[in-house]
């Protein structure tokens, strides 16, 4: 159709659930170490329900277990340019770093979760403007201005929960039921 995405890019991540495992302390931390457990080993079946390569996060206080998908799309047409999947225990700013340096892009808003040094030595590097949303800390709360410019970001960055959206609704909810 001759669509060329090469303006402004919004990247953001969202959990991908997985079936919860139900193993033994013993068994988790033999997984997390990069081996397979031995009661694994014996009955093939029981290794064939076992998502090995799954983790653990938190987010607003509520246990999730699954991977992350990480995804850059245009800021016009909503079209997804890149993505990675990640573990879920994996924060949102690391592969960020690959998919915005692969990426023809010359605007680039996110949340401020993307707020890192990597992040802004690759934006910097690329003459990419940025539009990340400002992060308050405890004792350095936003101003006002902060405040006012984070809400401008913002309208233009929710357009990728548009995105995740469609998956979460029109694809009857961001699940995976296979194993891996």
């Amino acid at each position: 159709q001759g669509f060329q995405a090469k303006g402004g890019a919004i990247i953001d991540a969202t959990i991908v659930e997985v079936p919860k495992q139900r193993n033994t302390r013993d068994e988790n931390q033999q997984i997390k170490s990069g081996k397979t457990p031995q009661a694994f080993k014996k009955n093939p079946h029981q290794l064939s329900q076992k998502d090995m390569d799954a983790r653990w996060t938190k987010k607003n206080f509520i246990n999730y277990y699954g991977y992350k998908d990480h995804i850059l799309i245009d800021d016009k047409y909503k079209l997804i340019r890149s993505y990675d999947v990640t573990t879920a225990n994996v924060h949102d700013s690391q592969p960020a770093v690959e998919l915005i340096k692969n990426a023809e892009i010359d605007r680039l808003w996110a949340d401020s979760a993307y707020q890192s040094p990597d992040i802004a030595k690759v934006i910097h590097n690329d003459s990419i403007t940025d539009l990340i949303c400002e992060k308050g800390y405890k004792n350095k709360h936003l101003t006002e201005k902060q405040i006012a410019d984070n809400r401008k970001k913002s309208k233009i960055r929710c357009r990728v929960e548009h995105v995740f959206g469609f998956m979460e609704n029109s694809m009857s909810s961001i699940f995976i039921r296979t194993i891996g």
